[in-house]
């Protein structure tokens, strides 16, 4: 039999759009208005200021442990703007500044990071999953609600994050193979910020690009400066408006960094060499974003500093309705059965009868709650 080559249209395309001078390329300069531009910069200080602030009242002991989303604020605002409100969102664990976008208040992340669900309950009409730590999880989760949308015939699409540690785990890879066959409404955002904890992209992959993870399910897929505000809108915005005509679903593949630690119970200095973070620091997304509205005549350094107080203020608001509402929080065992189920099956209601038993038994003894 003759030897044949397979032709195999794999060609990455890499987008981007705003340079880390903030100077922008105007042919690709998607139209944005004026107060959407301003609105997303204000969500970006108030994100980096409730990082920091968060990370005080962990080492004080008042929250439990958090992923910080520093310089990945980008590659999550620049996508989830381009979502419609009806449209999903389903988050891994790092989304600080999508959800806020979305509407989480900052003192419900507060008291979910505490260690109550209730912080992350939404109502029946919100279209935002709440915080997935397994990793990769919530991948098929995203497929699973875009196949709904399609059976039902709907024009919504799911959008959902995930790491570059996610593109080696199973259900990655289940998930786009499921909705590439299907030609599911799905946007597939990875933030590669290059480390999985403390194991750096090139010891768990030896793919040039994880962006061809995708062209391997046969899925439109492209890379994009993650750190570029612009460049992410727009992939974004253009994998949306593929999958809501109907055609499938889009790998993206945001390279960006965390500047900060994997989560609180992490020390990045062990395995991240020094330099590398200063290199990052100088494209750190947030500074780029800031000088390319200056530029443009939108901004001036007074309102920058007038909205980094208003988001130090606004922090401090949240932090004292959290701490307020701590004080009447676990003292209803029964809480803990509602938020995972519409109606829950009949091994979680008999769960809840013996928690009530039990409650009941030591009330009865006098031994309080």
């Amino acid at each position: 039999m003759p030897i044949k080559t397979v032709d195999l249209d794999s060609e990455i395309t890499h987008l981007s759009i705003l340079d880390e001078k903030g100077r922008v390329d105007e042919e690709l300069e998607p139209d944005i208005p004026e107060e959407d531009l301003l609105d997303l910069f204000k969500t970006m200080l108030l994100v980096r200021e409730f990082d920091e602030r968060k990370e005080k009242l962990q080492r004080q002991g008042r929250i439990g442990t958090f992923a910080p989303v520093r310089g990945q604020e980008a590659a999550q605002l620049g996508s989830i703007y381009a979502l419609r409100k009806t449209d999903w969102f389903v988050p891994s664990f790092r989304e600080t500044a999508a959800t806020i976008w979305r509407g989480m208040r900052l003192e419900d992340d507060l008291v979910y990071t505490a260690g109550y669900e209730e912080g992350i309950r939404f109502t029946k009409e919100s279209r935002d999953l709440p915080i997935a730590v397994p990793v990769a999880s919530q991948i098929p989760h995203g497929v699973g609600i875009a196949w709904g949308i399609q059976l039902k015939g709907a024009d919504d699409v799911v959008l959902t994050f995930f790491g570059d540690g996610a593109t080696s785990e199973g259900d990655f890879h289940e998930a786009l193979n499921f909705a590439q066959v299907f030609r599911l409404p799905v946007v597939f955002l990875c933030q590669n910020n290059r480390w999985a904890i403390s194991v750096p992209l090139h010891k768990q992959t030896h793919s040039k690009t994880l962006a061809q993870k995708g062209i391997a399910y046969g899925m439109r897929s492209l890379q994009v400066d993650g750190n570029d505000i612009l460049a992410v809108y727009v992939a974004t915005r253009e994998a949306i408006e593929r999958a809501r005509k109907g055609k499938g679903p889009t790998f993206i593949e945001a390279l960006t960094y965390r500047l900060s630690f994997h989560t609180t119970a992490d020390d990045p200095t062990k395995y991240r060499p020094a330099d590398e973070v200063k290199e990052w620091e100088k494209r750190d997304p947030l500074p780029r974003f800031q000088e390319y509205l200056i530029k443009r005549g939108h901004l001036d350094r007074d309102m920058v500093k007038n909205w980094t107080t208003a988001a130090v203020i606004e922090v401090d608001h949240a932090v004292e309705r959290f701490e307020r509402r701590l004080d009447g929080m676990g003292r209803d065992p029964d809480a803990i059965f509602e938020h995972a189920y519409a109606k829950n099956p009949p091994y979680v209601e008999r769960q809840r009868r013996e928690v009530e038993d039990w409650v009941r038994a030591r009330r009865e003894e006098g031994g309080g709650e």
